[in-house]
This record gives C-alpha cells, structure tokens and sequence, in this order.
C-alpha cells in the first residue's frame, strides 16, 4: 500500500517506493513469524509487486524516454 509522506524529505527519485518495499518486508510473516532476514524473504517472493513497482522506477531513471514521459512511481 503506498504511503505518501508530506513532511518527511525522501531521499533520491525512488524513496518512497524504496520505503515502503522495506515496511513491507520488515512486516511481513516471513520475517515476524520466520525469523528470516528480509534478503531471505524477498529472494522467495514476498512484497514482489512493490520490488516490480521499485525496479521500474530504478529502470526508467536510466531511460531516456522519462525525460518525456516522468520517472516511474512516486
């Protein structure tokens, strides 16, 4: 679920999804109940449209087109 931010200052063009790839992983039962590490738990596919959303938003930062078109994300 996304989270927008007002007063906090993200940091670079990806923050907010870096962020809340991160909440998601660090509240997932993998990691709460497990007890694995959230490396582990992203390895297995958990939070995997927040880790897609994320590399698009890596990915467009090197595409030329998003000068055009705007960065991926939020």
């Amino acid at each position: 679920m996304p989270k927008y931010y007002e007063d906090k200052l993200e940091s670079g063009a990806c923050g907010g999804l870096k962020e809340d790839l991160g909440e998601c992983l660090l509240q997932s039962d993998c990691v709460v109940q497990e007890g694995k590490s959230p490396r582990q738990c992203l390895k297995e596919g958990h939070c995997s449209a927040l880790k897609y959303a994320f590399f698009e938003c890596r990915r467009s930062m090197l595409d030329n087109r998003a000068r055009f078109r705007g960065r991926k994300g939020y």
